[in-house]
């Protein structure tokens, strides 16, 4: 039977892993949010959903310490308490329901008044119940992060929310509010999209080589000055990948990857690899043998005709030293600059 495997100048859609829930951000400023339950959970989740800027309404016959204050002035939004037990009229027209509820024929009810009204409904710690979930939250608004582990391990959650707070510097919120005011001007950055994606790029090193600090004017000026610069004749960037894997890479192999257009790679790379660039990036598999090797050159030459950034991802095996270098060598000869990157981890 003919081999039916695609050549490598087919490139593959790129398959994410499959995920245990959907992480997606809702946009709740100046939107109704119902609030079930006057406890100390509720407390928190009223204080959450007003920084989100909603218009939050909680109903229940007692409420915690604390709710009044909060009340007379929340974070952002609103946050009014309602001195009731919630009915499903209450539900209709609001774009979240949450409730903090002390048993499951309640919070059974409560979620089942929600999705009668066609509205997204999260039960305090009682999974079953949720259409949605809170995760942990790393906040440098308006950059934030979230994190969740599907109800599995909620303080392992915690926990690397720690490890990333620790990651991102306060400078990055000031960072992404500038990000946020360049984009209303995003026409002077080029009449392309592959020109606005650059300077997003130079934007985005510039940011993470000055976390120590927010932006200035003129950090924003040179950058908007080196928007006239047209980028050419970029190398061909070949990352090694050794025992290490994913672990193994550098800073600069990182940020190369999400930066390029055409990836080349070998069929026996980490997919955790991959994962690094970005979804549009092109993808192509390279299998094993000499055929295969000299058609990868080729198609590296083609795609780098074409003005794109081209990285070449290959497994470092002492036993193909040879082969790797010729691959190096032959794109040279054929005019292209090429750029190796050594793993950086040796377990």
């Amino acid at each position: 039977m003919q081999d039916e495997r695609p050549s490598v100048s087919d490139p593959v859609a790129h398959r994410i892993a499959a995920l245990a829930v959907l992480p997606v951000f809702f946009k709740l400023d100046g939107k109704r949010v119902v609030l079930a339950g006057g406890g100390e959970p509720s407390l928190w989740k009223a204080e959450l959903l007003s920084a989100a800027g909603a218009h939050v309404e909680v109903f229940a016959e007692s409420f915690a310490q604390g709710f009044r204050e909060l009340a007379a002035s929340p974070p952002n939004g609103r946050l009014v308490l309602k001195d009731r037990r919630w009915t499903p009229e209450d539900l209709r027209s609001a774009a979240l329901a949450v409730g903090a509820l002390g048993d499951d024929t309640e919070a059974a009810e409560f979620a089942s008044a929600a999705r009668a009204a066609g509205v997204p409904v999260n039960v305090v710690d009682r999974p079953a119940f949720c259409d949605f979930q809170f995760g942990a939250i790393v906040n440098r608004s308006p950059l934030v992060v979230g994190i969740s582990t599907d109800g599995a391990a909620p303080v392992f959650g915690q926990a690397i929310r720690s490890l990333i707070e620790g990651l991102l510097p306060e400078s990055f919120k000031s960072w992404a509010e500038a990000a946020r005011t360049l984009r209303r001007d995003s026409d002077r950055f080029g009449d392309t999209m592959e020109k606005k994606r650059r300077f997003w790029q130079r934007f985005t090193d510039f940011a993470i080589r000055h976390a120590d600090r927010g932006p200035t004017p003129a950090d924003l000026d040179q950058l908007m000055g080196e928007v006239a610069v047209e980028d050419r004749g970029h190398p061909v960037v070949i990352i090694e990948i050794g025992p290490g894997g994913a672990e193994g890479l550098t800073l600069g192999a990182v940020r190369t990857l999400r930066g390029a257009d055409h990836i080349f790679f070998d069929e026996d790379v980490p997919a955790a690899v991959t994962e690094f660039a970005r979804r549009e990036a092109r993808r192509y598999p390279v299998g094993a043998g000499a055929q295969d090797a000299q058609a990868v050159v080729d198609d590296i030459v083609a795609a780098s005709a074409q003005g794109g950034r081209v990285v070449r991802i290959r497994m470092r095996v002492a036993l193909e030293a040879g082969r790797e270098a010729d691959e190096a060598g032959i794109l040279r000869a054929a005019g292209l600059s090429v750029v190796v990157l050594p793993p950086g981890f040796a377990p």
